[in-house]
C-alpha cells in the first residue's frame, strides 16, 4: 500500500527535505511545517524545511523559525512534496526534489502529474493538511497540538473558513479532534483570515478601483503591478485574497486577478469561480492548474495581451 511504502521510505532516509510551491498559501506552509513537526516528533534528525518565501503572517506556527530559503545538503536521501501539482510549481528549489535518492508527493490537487517515485493523492480532500492527518494516524505519530495547529491553518485558508464547496464531514469531524488537542481554532481563523497588513489593504484598495466587468457582469478582472507593490512597499503575501474581492460580488461567477511578477517573468494569473466553471481547465490551457473552483498560471506578454488571453478563455465557459 502506498502508505506503508511512504513509512518504509521515512524509517530508511537519514535526510530528509520538505518543499512546496512557490507563493505558498496557508495550506502549502501548514502541511510543510506539520509534517516537518511530526517528523521530528518521531525522531528524524536531520530533517530541512526550505520554502525561499512565505507570507509573515504564517510566523506564528510552530517551526516556523526554522523554515530555510536554501540548503547545503546537495543530496537528501528523501524528498517530500506538499500541496504542489506538478515539479515545475516547486520553481528554483526543485533541485532538492530532482536530487534526492526517493521522492514522494502529497497532494489534493486533481491535476497533479504524479511526479515522484511515491504519490498519495486524493483530488476530494479540500486541503493536503487534512490528506496529512489521514497520513500522520495511518503512521501512528501523534498529531501534538503544535501539529495540529499547522494542520488546521492549512485546512482553514484552503476551505475560505470552511464556506468552500469541498469542505466536507471530514472536514468537520476533524477539526473536532483538533479541538480537543487544545488547538485555537478562533484565533488560526483571525490570524490567516481577518487581520491585514496595511499594505495589504492599500494593494487591496488599488485592485478594487480597476475592477472591470465582463460578460453581462458574469466576470471581473483586475491587477496589480511591480509599481504598485513598490509605491505601498508590499511584502510577500500582501497580494492574497485579492481575487475574491470580485468573487464575493453579486451575479459574479468568475473573477480574474493578475500580479505582476519580477525580472521579466509575466503575469501570475488567479481564477475564482462560484458555481458551475471549472476555472482549472482555462488555467490548465496556459501550463497552470488547480482545484474546479480555484486555479492559477503564469502569462508572458503585456497587461492587455494578458487581460484579452483569460477573459477570452473565461466566456467560452460561462452560461
Amino acid at each position: 500500500m502506498t502508505l506503508d511504502n511512504i513509512l518504509e521510505e521515512i524509517n530508511k532516509a537519514k535526510s530528509i527535505v520538505i518543499l512546496t510551491h512557490e507563493n505558498p498559501d496557508g495550506d502549502a506552509v501548514g502541511s510543510s511545517l506539520a509534517l516537518y513537526n511530526a517528523l521530528k516528533e518521531y525522531g528524524k534528525e536531520i530533517v530541512d524545511i526550505i520554502i525561499p518565501e512565505y507570507s509573515r503572517c504564517f510566523e506564528f506556527l510552530p517551526g516556523s523559525k526554522d523554515i530555510k530559503k536554501e540548503s547545503n545538503i546537495e543530496s537528501y536521501d528523501l524528498a517530500i512534496s506538499l500541496d504542489a501539482a506538478t515539479i515545475k510549481m516547486l520553481n528554483g528549489w526543485s533541485k532538492y526534489f530532482e536530487k534526492a535518492k526517493k521522492s514522494i508527493v502529497i497532494d489534493h490537487h486533481g491535476t497533479n502529474t504524479m511526479y515522484g517515485d511515491i504519490n498519495f493523492v486524493n483530488p476530494d480532500a479540500p486541503a493536503c493538511s487534512q490528506i496529512l492527518i489521514v497520513v500522520l494516524q495511518y503512521f501512528n505519530m501523534e498529531i501534538t497540538k503544535d501539529i495540529g495547529t499547522c494542520i488546521l491553518t492549512g485546512i482553514i485558508t484552503d476551505t475560505g473558513g470552511f464556506k468552500y464547496q469541498g469542505t466536507n464531514v471530514e472536514t468537520f469531524e476533524f477539526v473536532a479532534e483538533l479541538l480537543n488537542k487544545g488547538v485555537n481554532v478562533s484565533k488560526i481563523y483571525r490570524r490567516v483570515l481577518d487581520i491585514t497588513t496595511r499594505t495589504s489593504f492599500e494593494l487591496r484598495r488599488i485592485a478594487e478601483s480597476r475592477l472591470e466587468f465582463f460578460y453581462d457582469d458574469k466576470a471581473v478582472f483586475t491587477y496589480i503591478t511591480l509599481e504598485d507593490e513598490e509605491k505601498v512597499h508590499s511584502e510577500t503575501g500582501d497580494h492574497e485574497g485579492i481575487v475574491n474581492i470580485g468573487k464575493c460580488i453579486e451575479g459574479v461567477e468568475v473573477s480574474a486577478f493578475v500580479r505582476e511578477l519580477k525580472d521579466g517573468k509575466g503575469w501570475r494569473v488567479s481564477l475564482r469561480s462560484n458555481e458551475y466553471v471549472n476555472v482549472s481547465d482555462v488555467a490548465l490551457l496556459f501550463g497552470g492548474g488547480g482545484h474546479p473552483r480555484a486555479a492559477g498560471c503564469t502569462i508572458q506578454g503585456d497587461l492587455q495581451h494578458v487581460k484579452d488571453k483569460i477573459m477570452n478563455e473565461v466566456k467560452v465557459y460561462l452560461k
